[in-house]
């Protein structure tokens, strides 16, 4: 019988976890309220385990992530153009996410992941289109 109970807790702790765990939508926009181009939203705060779906609202987008953009151990990601893609971070940190069609046009978004995720040093210095950087560098301001 207590192995039954144990069993029995064990698999609503594991069940718990996952009820608790939030589903973000982010739009892919030709135009938004932050101009052409754009994740809509283009700045997000979650926790670890929660999912974010990337909307294909308009035609020709992706969401990827950016290489060296995202936290050490974290797992890349490439959407396909027009179609929706989630994604789960696990992995505390900053994640930058592009997409791949318009990346020069500015198009970039930021997750923060944690409570206290902060964008390590020189984060900003890789290589990066300047409408790229140009709005990284607002969406950084919110953490």
């Amino acid at each position: 019988m207590f192995a039954r109970i144990s069993a029995a807790l064990a698999i609503a702790t594991v069940l718990s976890g996952s009820a608790w765990a939030e589903t973000f939508e982010v739009q892919m926009l030709n135009r938004g309220e932050e101009g052409t181009m754009v994740f809509e939203p283009s700045f997000i705060q979650i926790a670890p385990g929660d999912t974010v779906k990337f909307i294909a609202t308009d035609k020709s987008h992706n969401a990827q992530s950016v290489d060296e953009m995202i936290p050490e151990g974290a797992e890349p990601f490439v959407g396909k153009i027009n179609q929706e893609v989630d994604i789960t971070p696990e992995v505390p940190g900053v994640y930058v996410v592009k997409c791949n069609p318009h990346f020069a046009m500015g198009m970039v978004m930021t997750i923060a992941v944690g409570e206290e995720a902060q964008a390590p040093e020189g984060f900003l210095e890789h290589r990066l289109p300047r409408n790229a950087k140009k709005r990284l560098e607002e969406q950084l301001s919110n953490l």
